[in-house]
């Protein structure tokens, strides 16, 4: 018997869950013993809530391995991270609601900025607004591949989905993002024999689209991350018996949420309105997966003020939360994205549970530093979601 075959024997009713995930919110000092971003933010509410409940260490995936957005959330939501991989393609087409066949490779592209020599200048085109975003997108649905069928949607910003559809496609091919600028975009290139067609459609589908774009002032050429084909992966109503509905504002969380199979509600477009979402369905589900993106954001730019100024934001809507009386409230994030490193970290993640069935520790703030002695000491994050339950009263007992 494994973990979730486990989780599906111990169902029973309960009551509600909301996992409110401050993206990267783990950080570091920017000078040996000096706070953290979330140690010198003021969160009087969130350390409130540490009194309350129980706090520890959560670990993405394994001790020194650093994860990305994919495999950081299919853990929180209690999936082994090494067992079911997830592309970043799937998951921004999923975020659009895409329909993703099973004869499609999905890409998660990114428009850059180059110089006359090809190089890039920014990786992200000056973060282009999303509303000319799509107008370049349109640009380059003119693209034409014989034996392929393509399709390209815009996303957020300088983010755009590629999907190529045909037979005997697979998925393993190398990003073309060098990661930094000074560098050219990189060719594609297959991991494996089965990807070697896709790599060559994504070849020819670069130089089409560097043709078109090369007169644009700031999108003026391409990346190509996360190829990946769709997986297959079991519902949140079969493995926890629960009606899920999903609140973000970026698409690629959106995506992961619906792949696991929790409702899309609300179109929110700030912290705000996504709260306002959540009490506004609050009578209609049982679980709540509630994202905050710009604690990640801020880290990856490397601005420690700005991503502490976003953990203030944070805390201000704790009480709108609270009002909501849920039985469970889990507080974390999918990694830690320092400041200091300006990029995703292999560092543990803060993370609370507020229940009345909670064994309380003596943990006062919502803090690195707190939670790294607090009871529920370091822990998998795919081992989250039992705990939530379990504090949710949502487990019966194993065994005679």
């Amino acid at each position: 018997m494994d973990l979730h075959e486990l989780i599906q024997s111990l169902q029973t009713e309960g009551g509600k869950i909301v996992m409110l995930v401050s993206d990267g919110i783990g950080g570091l000092p920017m000078t040996p013993g000096g706070p953290t971003e979330l140690e010198a933010a003021n969160t009087p509410n969130l350390d409130a809530l540490a009194e309350k409940g129980v706090s520890g260490m959560s670990l993405p995936i394994l001790p020194g391995i650093t994860p990305g957005s994919g495999p950081g959330h299919l853990g929180l939501f209690g999936y082994d991270p090494l067992k079911y991989q997830i592309g970043r393609g799937v998951l921004e087409a999923a975020g659009i609601a895409f329909p993703v066949g099973p004869n499609d490779v999905c890409i998660r592209c990114n428009f850059c900025t180059v110089d006359e020599n090809g190089l890039i200048t920014d990786r992200r085109a000056n973060r282009i607004p999303t509303e000319e975003s799509a107008e370049v997108v349109k640009l380059l649905k003119a693209i034409k591949i014989p034996g392929v069928e393509i399709f390209v949607e815009p996303v957020k910003e300088h983010r755009f989905v590629v999907v190529f559809r045909a037979e005997g496609l697979g998925g393993n091919v190398a990003d073309t993002d060098p990661q930094k600028t000074g560098h050219a975009p990189l060719e594609p290139v297959a991991k494996d024999a089965e990807s070697q067609k896709t790599a060559e459609i994504a070849k020819e589908f670069f130089k089409q689209a560097t043709q078109i774009l090369k007169d644009q002032p700031k999108a003026n050429s391409l990346t190509m991350r996360g190829f990946a084909k769709k997986p297959n992966l079991p519902s949140y109503k079969e493995l926890y018996g629960l009606d899920a509905a999903a609140i973000a504002v970026y698409p690629m969380y959106k995506g992961l949420a619906s792949l696991v199979g929790m409702e899309l509600v609300g179109q929110p477009a700030s912290l705000s309105e996504e709260i306002d979402v959540l009490k506004e369905n609050w009578d209609k589900y049982n679980f709540f997966f509630v994202h905050f993106k710009y604690t990640d954001s801020r880290g990856e730019d490397g601005d420690f003020d700005a991503k502490v100024k976003m953990i203030e934001e944070l805390d201000k809507v704790i009480p709108r939360i609270i009002e909501l009386k849920p039985d469970c409230l889990v507080v974390t994030g999918d990694h830690s994205t320092p400041a200091k490193m300006a990029s995703h970290s292999f560092h543990p993640v803060p993370t609370m549970i507020v229940s009345d069935l909670a064994r309380t520790d003596h943990c006062k703030k919502y803090s690195e530093t707190e939670a790294n002695n607090g009871g529920l000491g370091h822990f998998q994050a795919m081992y989250l979601m039992p705990l939530a339950m379990a504090h949710a009263n949502r487990l019966g007992k194993f065994g005679a």
